[in-house]
């Protein structure tokens, strides 16, 4: 039997929000559902959605999930929250009452930061996001009642769409310029290089833009070309932006993990600290709040490195500036401005390399290797661990389409490359060619008609 009432939870929420708005919070209306650990499974493997299409990854994810926690493997969030307005919280049903108390407070930072954090005020629209993810679901189903389309049809879509989803535009809020503003550019790059230009002979070296070449710029937008470009049917178009559509949802999430778990994590453990708990409530609560912020031996804990970082902030430049940065930055960002050689110490970050079957230390946090880890550290988080692979070109001789991976010492994982490649020419239709770094040699990974694959040095 619970060891609380649904009025207890109620009581607590109440002082929680008195705290939340007494500290500056700015909060959407908060509401808390108590789910199962079966109905918390469902929601981690669909993505916190209430409503969700179906696809078999997600009774994989489900099937996974349910078997690890059922041996012990692996266990479940103490809590889930959606970045909708109004922001809804799961409560799982058998957590304690401190554990419950303590997940709500985590979760109105959670949703204190969906409100405020520039990428998700630019990027999503908090207020449309429940109906947009019912409205997809139906749209999908539709299409798998359709005779002529089928759940197959779909399926071979959405397994493209799937593999292809990241590769879309990274920057959120960005206007999309039109062809016309497009060509107005290039031509005015042009002409200003030009005017630089001073011998006669240098400005008849620079050759007029093709203005009919397609793509205008080379864009990262992979899906989003396909379906401006592709041959496809337009259910085929409307599954492909389905999927892009709510790729973009999720990026300011991945794009702010640690701060958004940080921040989440500093605003549970000062109001938990402000309600007085008795004290049977209180030693569980730092029990508590030490499993979620220990640090992880080979890995970065997310809640500890934000949590630590935010009270370093606070500390230094004081409250106001929490909140500034709170509002502006990302993870990338975030790290690079507020990891300190300090903090790299207290946290013990080091830098590793697997090296044949071993690993080898290369940095740790002395005077100068401190900032080789922060580097690292930055430009591996949120969208900076996925490749970025842009459109250069369709050959107007025999509609192949030209990609380049932007090497940056990172090479590709080539078995996933080549599926990857074979789901983009289904998509596409014809052959498909990327170039990138393979071993400090420029290669040429090719995925002809019939989705065969070759290696070739450039």
């Amino acid at each position: 039997m619970r060891e609380y009432t649904i009025k207890e939870l109620e009581k607590w929420n109440n002082k929680i929000e008195e705290i939340v708005k007494e500290e500056g919070l700015d909060c959407y209306t908060q509401e808390f559902e108590i789910c199962s650990y079966e109905d918390m499974i469902c929601y981690e493997a669909y993505v916190g959605m209430p409503s969700h299409y179906p696809h078999w990854s997600y009774g994989k994810a489900y099937e996974r999930k349910k078997t690890l926690y059922k041996y012990n493997v692996e266990g479940l969030p103490y809590e889930m929250v959606i970045n909708s307005n109004p922001c809804i919280g799961y409560l799982m049903r058998d957590n304690t009452l401190l554990l419950q108390i303590l997940t709500m407070a985590h979760v109105y930072g959670h949703n204190d930061f969906f409100k405020n954090n520039r990428l998700f005020v630019e990027g999503t629209c908090a207020e449309d996001t429940i109906e947009q993810f019912k409205n997809h679901a139906n749209r999908i189903r539709s299409y798998i009642q359709d005779p002529s389309i089928g759940y197959e049809g779909v399926e071979r879509i959405l397994d493209a769409a799937h593999a292809l989803r990241f590769q879309t535009t990274r920057v959120m809020g960005m206007k999309k310029l039109s062809d016309d503003e497009k060509k107005k550019r290039i031509l005015e790059k042009y002409y200003e290089e030009i005017k630089i230009k001073s011998p006669l002979q240098e400005k008849k070296n620079i050759p007029f833009p093709d203005l009919d070449k397609i793509p205008l710029e080379p864009t990262e937008d992979i899906i989003g070309f396909i379906i401006e470009y592709g041959k496809l049917e337009e259910w085929e178009k409307d599954l492909l932006n389905i999927v892009k559509e709510e790729t973009q949802y999720f990026i300011p999430q991945i794009e702010t993990k640690i701060m958004n778990e940080g921040w989440a994590s500093y605003w549970h453990y000062k109001i938990l600290n402000k309600l007085e708990l008795p004290q049977s409530l209180h030693m569980e609560f730092l029990n508590r709040h030490n499993q979620v912020i220990r640090p992880f031996l080979g890995a970065v804990n997310p809640y500890y490195m934000g949590f630590k970082m935010f009270k370093d902030i606070e500390e230094k430049y004081g409250k106001d500036k929490l909140f500034e940065v709170r509002k502006f930055e990302r993870d990338q960002s975030f790290i690079r401005r507020y990891l300190t050689k300090e903090l790299c110490r207290e946290m013990n970050l080091f830098q590793y390399r697997k090296k044949s079957k071993d690993y080898e230390i290369e940095e740790i946090s002395d005077d100068k290797g401190w900032k080789v880890i922060r580097n690292t550290l930055a430009n591996s988080v949120g969208m900076e661990s996925t490749p970025c692979i842009k459109v250069m070109e369709v050959s107007k001789k025999d509609n192949s389409l030209l990609l380049v991976h932007e090497y940056d010492g990172r090479e590709l994982e080539l078995t996933y490359a080549y599926e990857t490649l074979r789901y983009i020419a289904k998509l596409w239709g014809g052959k498909i060619e990327l170039r990138t770094t393979v071993d400090n040699l420029k290669k040429r990974i090719i995925c002809d008609e019939n989705k065969n694959i070759f290696l070739k040095n450039e």
